[in-house]
């Protein structure tokens, strides 16, 4: 049975209120959650963005199920210390945590005041951080001079086990080239010809690991509603890659959007007011080839959301899936 999570999106929720929907959601029947790690937010009317390695300590504490977030080291990350977070992490909650690893885009980066390298170059600065980060976790004293430096680092607070280290991808080949390192893939929905060369590509490549994807969706009581929530809140997925890797801020990543037609909107969120139409149109997205699918509902208030997830959703998916 494929796995049915929740996404907490730090960019549009206070931690305190997105700390009451992770444990809401477990309650709902999800088998999951994941979350953003931003220092911003795509847009000044998300308002939000707080520190997701603060939040997941306290989300594992108040949850049961596994909670994974997204980083992207290298810049504002140094790689030694997002290893001593993950295994004091994994130190505390056994099993339950794991980290997707991105190349990281330019609004939460920018702030370090240096350069913001070209996609080529970040990829080759996060496959070190990653080496340096899995020697880490396995006990190693590491030293390490090239896009990213570390002298004789050491983690003294390891967990039993290292926990699994995903890659997040969006194209075809990002996903070819994490397979080398990565134990599963993270990545966002798309249209079904696009998913389908991103799992193709990343087992072909010998990727090994769970396919996970990140679903955006606005539910609301009618569709005029759905369709505004999604205009107000998530109109920032009507932009992809490489544009959105380099915007540094929020007012400028809304000035790069302009004022987006219905169709765009429909293309970017699965905007829906009907529990049995969302689940077959999110499970058409699943049976590409995912093992996991997380879902983010783009409202700012959960509550709602939780509520018909519990009773209509996640029911429907579970037949479907």
């Amino acid at each position: 049975m494929v796995f049915i999570g929740f996404h907490a999106s730090h960019e549009q929720i206070p931690p305190s209120a997105l700390l009451e929907a992770v444990t809401a959601a477990e309650q709902a029947g999800f088998d999951g959650a994941m979350c953003s790690d931003h220092l911003a937010p795509w847009l000044p009317e998300q308002g939000e963005s707080g520190f997701a390695l603060s939040w997941i300590a306290a989300a594992l504490a108040r949850t049961t199920f596994s909670i994974g977030m997204v980083n992207a080291p290298g810049q504002r990350y140094h790689p030694v210390v997002v290893a001593q977070a993950f295994a004091t992490l994994e130190e505390m909650f056994p099993g339950r945590f794991w980290a997707a690893l991105g190349s990281g885009e330019a609004m939460n980066e920018h702030v370090t005041g240096d350069g913001w390298p070209a996609k080529a170059v970040r990829n080759e600065r996060l496959a070190e951080s990653v080496d340096v980060i899995r020697r880490l976790l396995a006990g190693e004293e590491v030293s390490h001079d090239g896009l990213v430096r570390a002298h004789r680092a050491r983690i003294w607070s390891l967990p039993a086990s290292p926990l699994p280290l995903f890659a997040t991808a969006v194209s075809a080949e990002t996903a070819a080239w994490s397979a080398e390192w990565a134990d599963g893939l993270v990545t966002v929905a798309q249209p079904p010809s696009v998913l389908r060369r991103v799992i193709d590509e990343y087992r072909s490549a010998g990727g090994t690991g769970p396919c996970s994807l990140q679903v955006h969706l606005s539910w609301a009581a009618t569709d005029a509603e759905a369709l505004a929530l999604a205009r107000q809140q998530w109109r920032n997925g009507v932009l992809a890659p490489p544009l959105t890797w380099n915007i540094e801020q929020p007012e400028e990543f809304d000035a790069a959007i302009g004022a987006p037609d219905d169709a765009a909107l429909r293309a970017a969120v699965l905007i829906d007011h009907d529990a049995a139409s969302l689940a077959d149109r999110i499970a058409e997205l699943v049976t590409i080839g995912f093992d996991r699918v997380y879902l983010h509902h783009v409202g700012r208030e959960q509550a709602g959301f939780l509520r018909a997830a519990g009773s209509e959703l996640i029911p429907a998916l579970k037949e479907r899936l």
